[in-house]
């Protein structure tokens, strides 16, 4: 998938509680946007370099969320068609 496919990653951050403050304030200082803004991909990449085991942690949990999110759509998939097969021998 493309970085521009990813829309929130270019989402402007708002400061809007104090540890989100301090995050941009700590990204904006260290990436110096000419533009000032502060997007979600700086903070991303700011976290990945110097805090890597959250965002470690919060990638292994959404990879375990997405492998058995996979595993009920299989077995509701299955179970579809099981009864729809047992419909049509009905008739």
């Amino acid at each position: 998938m493309k970085e521009q496919d990813l829309s929130t990653l270019n989402n402007e951050v708002t400061k809007d509680n104090d540890l989100k403050e301090y995050i941009i304030n700590y990204v904006g200082q260290r990436e110096d946007p000419e533009d000032e803004k502060v997007t979600v991909s700086m903070v991303v990449d700011a976290l990945a370099e110097d805090f890597p085991e959250l965002v470690l942690c919060i990638s292994e949990e959404n990879w375990v969320r997405g492998y058995q999110q996979a595993l009920t759509d299989v077995e509701e998939g299955e179970k579809y068609v099981r009864e729809t097969n047992e419909g049509l021998h009905k008739e």
